[in-house]
């Protein structure tokens, strides 16, 4: 077995773990799903379950992967031999791996509407004219192939220079860039004619909005971008070194996941409230409504272009963190090597991410009970695996792994963290997996 790589440095460490959490649930999903729940009172419950939620989560996998340096499956057999709790570590493999096939594919669409910004495609074009040629994009099936081909392709490159000469140097040079171009188009926004009625409605909350719903939305949006249940943080937790303050990443990280979706708030609303358009557009907001407030907008060209941009980068770097737990297991588990693992990982996603861009086609045959194959993938990684496998995993964290091994690795042996880290283990024991519970219910209509 090849020697096991670490992270070099502090902010690359908090680069790469960045970069796993900011994407696609940032800046496609977080808007869309703010835009349905009401804005600002979703954002106030967003914030409130990120901090007192996610964090300890997150915490409990990274003590995972870093107390045995190994890939989920082997991490959850050693802590516990002989038990079946290695299961959470292949539900976390598998999960990742349904979640690439189809999160790939929406990478492509933004790889082809960055394409369409560069020639200038949107310009002149009414509405339904752009809602068309999205439509006719997705249904051609030979493109949303060929977009998703290159991007698994980019993402098995970055992974296969290794683990700090690939996926930290990388990520050190793209998260400053998505954040300053995030922040840029924010400012942008802000100015428009009408912008204040879009910042008032992601950061004005309406306290009668909220309701349990509000909730459970809040939950699983801050479940999914923090790529939490999926054996992302417990891979990317075995790369941690021994001196690294963990309750200090989790809480970098989690504050710069927090700040890009208020980023992307900001950058989108005021632009969709200045062009009169509904913020509950749904998961077309990027893809549909954006491209027309772009083609109305003093300076939509560009701002089209680095958006697009933007978009791509937050999903590679996820992306990167998605293959990585598959490529982790195959290399320390097989004797295949590092980089026989990344073409495998890449070549099998590529088949399975070919198919779910095929199933997006009206009259396509890839169905499962009535859902195509991406929105099947989507519904069960997003409503099943995810916080099944998060539940598991703080159940084990706070119960079954050793009380003495859990501090051990969120206080680094009592150098750190001892006066949080009782609220910490309190709620990963009796809050979080009740909270977790009531999600997996809504997500699976039994509430």
């Amino acid at each position: 077995m090849e020697k096991r790589g670490s992270f070099g440095s502090r902010f690359g460490t908090i680069a790469a773990v960045g970069g796993s959490v900011i994407g696609l649930g940032n800046i496609w999903r977080f808007p869309y799903v703010a835009g349905e729940n009401g804005g600002a009172a979703f954002m106030l419950i967003y914030l409130i379950i990120s901090l007192l939620i996610s964090i300890p989560i997150m915490l409990s996998e990274f003590a995972i992967g870093r107390s045995t340096r190994s890939n989920p499956m082997r991490a959850f057999s050693r802590l516990a031999p002989g038990t079946p709790w290695k299961g959470v570590g292949y539900t976390g493999i598998l999960c990742a791996f349904v979640i690439l096939s189809f999160y790939c594919v929406i990478a492509g669409w933004a790889l082809e509407f960055l394409g369409d910004s560069a020639l200038n495609r949107f310009a002149g074009l009414t509405p339904g004219q752009i809602a068309g040629n999205f439509d006719t994009f997705v249904a051609s099936g030979w493109r949303p192939i060929l977009w998703t081909l290159v991007f698994i392709g980019a993402t098995a490159f970055i992974i296969l220079s290794g683990i700090e000469k690939g996926i930290e140097r990388y990520n050190k040079i793209l998260m400053p860039v998505l954040f300053l171009l995030l922040a840029g188009m924010a400012a942008n926004a802000m100015t428009l004619d009408g912008a204040r009625e879009g910042i008032a409605f992601l950061l004005r909350p309406d306290f009668g909005k909220i309701t349990a719903k509000t909730v459970l939305e809040a939950l699983g949006q801050s479940f999914f971008s923090m790529s939490l249940g999926m054996g992302c943080m417990i891979t990317y937790g075995s790369y941690l070194r021994k001196n690294e303050n963990v309750l200090r990443i989790g809480g970098m990280v989690a504050l710069s996941d927090i700040t890009v979706a208020v980023l992307s708030g900001l950058a989108i609303f005021p632009a969709v409230f200045s062009f009169g358009i509904s913020p509950t557009s749904g998961p077309e907001l990027v893809f549909v409504t954006l491209p027309n407030v772009f083609a109305r907008m003093t300076g939509g060209y560009f701002l089209s272009i680095l958006f697009f941009f933007l978009l791509f980068l937050a999903a590679i770097t996820s992306s990167v963190s998605l293959m990585e737990v598959i490529v982790a297991y195959l290399s320390e588990e097989f004797p295949v090597g590092r980089k026989r693992a990344v073409a495998l990982t890449a070549g099998t996603v590529a088949v399975t991410g070919s198919l779910c861009a095929l199933s997006m086609i009206p009259s396509s045959a890839l169905t499962v009970g009535g859902m195509n194959l991406f929105d099947l993938c989507d519904a069960l990684s997003s409503n099943v695996m995810m916080p099944l496998g998060g539940l598991l995993i703080v159940l084990f964290a706070g119960w079954v792994l050793s009380p003495a091994k859990l501090r051990r690795e969120l206080t680094g042996g009592m150098r750190y963290g001892t006066k949080v880290y009782p609220l910490v283990r309190f709620l990963i024991r009796f809050v979080i997996p009740v909270l977790i519970l009531l999600l997996f219910l809504n997500r699976t209509g039994v509430l």
